[in-house]
């Protein structure tokens, strides 16, 4: 494993839609792992493909639950729930903090690093990390759903 560098605000990259992974080979594993050394030095509860640099339909996620690292790769998500409002920030817009409303519970489908299909379901700080890193894949920004007060 390796530590990959978070690619900051400003960086085209983040702001482009990701392609769907087709090989799940060990270039994939390696992203992953690679991926989940980068989150846990960041201590981040969640990091998509694109923040290290690569146009992919891939997420890694910790909400420090004690279950561990969750990957999705191809994720989407198949249903929502209820309302949540609460303080967000990104790996990628270090120091930002900002207020987003979504869904309380959320459940979504994604492959596993062997190809095999799963679903999920998470609710609360799971299910905004759902939502968030989700969002990363098809080039959206959490200050993109902020509620941000100006004086």
């Amino acid at each position: 494993m390796a530590l990959r560098e978070i690619v900051k605000y400003g960086d085209d990259i983040l702001r482009k839609k990701c392609r769907p992974v087709t090989a799940f080979d060990e270039k994939l594993h390696i992203l992953l792992d690679d991926m989940a050394e980068t989150l846990a030095k960041a201590e981040g509860a969640g990091l998509a493909a694109p923040q290290v640099g690569m146009l992919r339909r891939a997420v890694i996620i910790d909400v420090h639950d004690g279950k561990g690292v969750i990957e999705l790769i191809n994720p989407e998500i198949i249903e929502t729930d209820g309302v949540q409002n609460g303080n967000e920030g990104c790996l990628s817009l270090p120091g930002e903090w900002h207020e987003v409303e979504r869904p309380f519970k959320v459940t979504v489908k994604a492959q596993d690093r062997n190809g095999e299909e799963f679903t999920m379901t998470g609710e609360g700080l799971l299910a905004r990390a759902f939502c968030h890193e989700l969002d990363h894949l098809d080039g959206v920004l959490f200050i993109d759903k902020a509620k941000i007060v100006t004086d």
